[in-house]
């Protein structure tokens, strides 16, 4: 998968790009998110915080938003990108 190249820190726009198979098009998801201003370059501060988590992170901190379970709760799948609770 094209994405597992793109796990770590500071790989938000290149992460989506490669799930979406465009950078143009991963850059007009960010912006309509308000993850990048309309310079299409600059990360806003949500952005830059979202850019500073790993996709475990970033997959762990959506299922959060969605239960009332704590973090570590969840664990990661990489060949999926979701968070599952835990057994």
């Amino acid at each position: 998968m094209a994405t597992q190249k793109f796990m770590g820190k500071n790989e938000l726009v290149n992460r989506l790009a490669a799930q979406v198979k465009s950078k143009p098009l991963a850059i007009n998801i960010l912006k309509k998110r308000g993850d990048l201003k309309t310079d299409g370059k600059t990360l806003t501060a949500n952005g830059k915080k979202r850019d500073n988590m790993t996709a475990e992170e970033r997959a762990v901190n959506r299922a959060t938003k969605r239960s009332k379970h704590k973090n570590t709760e969840y664990k990661y799948n990489p060949k999926t990108n979701r968070a599952t609770l835990k057994g």
